[in-house]
């Protein structure tokens, strides 16, 4: 949802690049419980290749106030697990807007 939502990305092997230690196997479970869940659709792209896109529904989308709150705690009091530097980030401003979460994680 984090890379949907907060990255703009819809396909598989985006997720599994982006994902750290993720593994085929369980994005294909995690993706296949978030359609069951009502929070994702998967969209079939004909064309040569065809391929899969994943999709926030309505419902998905609702979470990204969430995502963001959880995003912004975690750059303030877990900057270890984040950031390069190992540094907190609160300037009192949104850490998220316009800007992508690579941009946010070692800037």
């Amino acid at each position: 949802m984090r890379n949907m939502i907060l990255l703009k990305q819809n396909r598989f092997n985006q997720f599994l690049n982006s994902v750290e230690g993720i593994n085929g196997k369980t994005l294909t479970i995690r993706l296949q419980q978030l359609e069951e869940y009502g929070l994702v659709e998967r969209k079939l792209i004909p064309g040569m290749p065809a391929h899969t896109e994943y999709y926030p529904t309505e419902k998905g989308m609702a979470v990204q106030r969430i995502l963001v709150e959880i995003a912004s705690f975690s750059a303030k009091f877990e900057p270890e697990i984040i950031f390069v530097d190992k540094r907190p980030r609160n300037n009192g401003k949104p850490l998220f807007g316009t800007r992508n979460l690579s941009e946010v994680y070692d800037s």
